[in-house]
């Protein structure tokens, strides 16, 4: 089939990403722009029976001239066309209920030469608000095809890509006349790199230090050229946007028309008068933090049971057709064991990412950044700190890459610092087989879930301790400069099911095999360290065993089975270990888990998983219910209210993830950040869990 690329590019909450969900549907997937960690989302769509796109979905921009990291990946993108390939077709994205802010961008691509077609996104919330428009003369006037879409219905999309299929030719024309205000400048940058655009010339002019495809040598070509111009990049570009709005107020004035008596769309502002409020707000904000965790409870309780109900049944199969052995072991304790760790909670992290997709859908969670800038700005925070923080809840590592919008280095690196303290979806697993040790399944007045309300309890802690943290750090660190949090509200609109579906399987997809692989290993890795030992340990284990079993009460089997694991490698390394942790009230099982986790957080339970299925002579139990199982020398319960509460406060502020490690470090440009990050979050957690646990014990 023939392959053709295509660019989408527009502000944000323009409907460039819904429109991208709709073209590409489950056919993506996200990778990193080549030198960031800014995510890139590629996808292919069908165009016609002989046609394929490959679709890349752009950062959203309000310009060209990029003021951060999101928006240099897009100038970056476009400049290194003149290296590398072309896009075949770039497709603008426009809401048409703000067509004067939405256009300033699309006059900006347009004059840089590149084949442009305009989709004309949101026309029904347009006319909600009494706007219309003569979609011929808006074509005429912008001298390129005017494709009237809904990216959220996917209303125009067989038009879009028809435009695609068959370009076209448009004679090339600028918005901006770049050589009357720099003339020797771009005519010298367009000999020197044979570029056909004088919008690009000018563009390279301003903001060459700042691109990736020149060298040094062409930079410091560049720099002498605009000194001996004197060009006035700043000046420039200021009067280049009011001649750009003049340009573009012209064009409106053709073909738009607004009657005000129609202002239907006025209704949002009304339920803002509610969701924003100064007091209601936070209560409606608070009110639906609280449904969603009773619902994660409660909605995953019955594919849960029935996940662990088919890992029983599994294990009983291959118990039944296997001869007892080394490779029947292997297989139940460390493969089974560790598949079950991952899987079971995928219901729970399912309902997580769905209820975050659909708040972002809705444009709720664009209201709840608003309200949070206000305080966030007490703790020393940008308001623009609260969209990695609330990233946060999903994943610490998007959300540190998220913090790239934050204009100053200081409020920027606290976010960044204290962002992993927020309750990730890899903590939920943890939180579910702990909070479950603590607290009874019992109801509150009749409807609320006890459990659901102590995990919403112990995000609302996570949350509490980054923003104390947050004002120590904005105590403790110096820097200049103040930052701004300008947000547009988007209009409420009703979610798409097809872009929420697309969300929770990318994210669960992510999950399930990025930690499934390193959970599925260790858990292997687990198996063969409790399984074997050094030198004579494990016949001495089971000698001493025989030699007591006149005198122990529990089942012979049981006793064999601890003893062995306890003398083996697993066993040594908790041992070596246990000192430190023993005043938390953790003893070498925990030691083994704690250290796994390092790994990722999620790897807790199937590290618990492997330990007490070999542990352990009853197979089908669950993790929970294994660990519940357990008891002390005496005979009581070991994993009490003090115990299971220094374990739940410890994995709440520890940082227990490499691949957060990793990102920090990338993001700070040094090892130095990371390691001070490692350290305040172990002490923590150690100092929490010790103070816990001496006065529950």
């Amino acid at each position: 089939m023939k392959r053709v690329k295509v660019a989408l590019i527009g502000n944000p909450n323009a409907g460039k990403s819904s429109l991208f969900n709709y073209l590409t549907g489950l056919n993506q997937k996200i990778g990193n722009f080549p030198g960031v960690t800014v995510d890139k989302k590629t996808g292919v769509a069908n165009l016609s029976p002989s046609i394929q796109a490959d679709i890349i979905d752009l950062p959203g921009t309000y310009s060209i001239y990029p003021r951060s990291l999101d928006e240099q990946v897009v100038f970056d993108y476009l400049t290194e066309t003149l290296r590398q390939q072309n896009p075949d077709i770039l497709v603008v994205v426009i809401d048409a209920s703000n067509l004067k802010r939405n256009l300033l961008l699309f006059t900006q691509v347009k004059d840089l030469g590149f084949p442009v077609i305009l989709a004309l996104n949101m026309l029904d919330l347009a006319e909600k608000s009494g706007i219309t428009f003569d979609l011929v003369a808006l074509q005429k006037e912008l001298n390129v095809p005017v494709v009237e879409i809904n990216a959220r219905t996917g209303k125009g999309i067989d038009s879009l890509k028809a435009a695609i299929v068959c370009p076209v030719h448009v004679v090339p024309d600028s918005f901006y006349k770049s050589a009357e205000v720099a003339g020797p400048v771009v005519d010298y940058i367009r000999k020197r790199f044979k570029i056909t655009s004088d919008y690009m010339a000018l563009l390279l002019a301003h903001l060459h230090k700042r691109t990736s495809i020149l060298s040094d040598e062409e930079k410091a070509d560049i720099s002498e050229l605009v000194e001996k111009h004197h060009l006035q990049s700043n000046s420039l570009q200021y009067r280049e946007t009011l001649a750009r709005y003049e340009t573009i107020h012209n064009i409106i004035h053709k073909v738009m028309r607004e009657d005000a008596r129609q202002g239907k769309i006025r209704w949002t502002k009304n339920i803002d008068r509610f969701v924003t409020h100064r007091i209601w707000g936070y209560v409606i904000f608070f009110v639906v933090l609280f449904l969603i965790f009773q619902s994660i409870f409660a909605w995953s309780e019955m594919p849960m049971t029935w996940i662990e109900d088919s890992f029983g049944w599994l294990k009983g199969a291959i118990s039944d057709s296997m001869p007892d052995g080394i490779l029947k072991d292997f297989i139940n304790e460390g493969i089974v064991s560790g598949l079950q760790g991952v899987l079971i909670f995928i219901p729970q992290i399912t309902f997580l990412f769905a209820f975050i997709a659909i708040l972002e859908e809705s444009g709720y969670m664009s209201r709840v950044m608003f309200m949070m800038d206000k305080i966030m700005r007490q703790f020393g925070l940008s308001g623009r700190s609260v969209v990695p923080l609330i990233s946060g809840v999903a994943c610490a590592v998007p959300a540190i890459m998220a913090t790239r919008s934050i204009e100053t280095w200081k409020e920027r690196l606290i976010t960044i610092i204290v962002t992993p303290l927020m309750s990730c979806s890899a903590r939920i697993p943890v939180f579910t087989v702990l909070i479950g040790l603590m607290i009874p399944e019992v109801t509150v007045l009749g409807i609320f879930n006890l459990q659901g309300i102590a995990l919403m309890g112990f995000y609302l802690l996570g949350f509490l301790m980054a923003i104390i943290s947050a004002w120590f750090l904005k105590i403790i660190l110096k820097g200049k400069g103040k930052s701004y949090f300008i947000m547009e509200f988007p209009t409420y609109k009703w979610p798409r099911l097809k872009n929420v579906v697309t969300s929770i399987v990318e994210k669960v997809k992510t999950f399930t095999f990025e930690a499934g692989k390193i959970i599925l290993v260790i858990s292997i890795l687990l198996w063969v360290l409790a399984t074997y030992g050094p030198g004579e340990a494990m016949k001495q284990a089971e000698a001493r065993v025989v030699a007591d079993s006149a005198v122990a009460g529990q089942p012979y089997e049981a006793r064999l089975a601890s003893a062995k694991l306890e003398a083996s490698y697993a066993g040594h390394f908790g041992k070596f270990i246990e000192p430190v942790i023993r005043p938390i009230g953790f003893d070498w099982k925990i030691g083994i888990a704690l250290i796994t986790s390092f790994a990722a957080r999620e790897v807790f339970v199937g590290t618990m998983a492997t330990i007490y299925s070999v542990g352990n002579a009853e197979d089908e139990l669950s993790v929970r219910e294994s660990m519940k199982n357990q008891t002390d020398a005496e005979g009581n319960p070991y994993y009490t209210v003090a115990r299971a509460g220094s374990l739940l406060l410890f994995y709440l502020f520890a940082m227990q993830c490499m691949s957060t490690l990793a990102v920090v470090y990338r993001e700070t440009k040094g090892w130095k950040w990371p390691l001070i990050q490692f350290s305040y979050m172990t002490l923590l957690a150690y100092g929490s869990s010790f103070i816990f646990f001496q006065l529950f014990q």
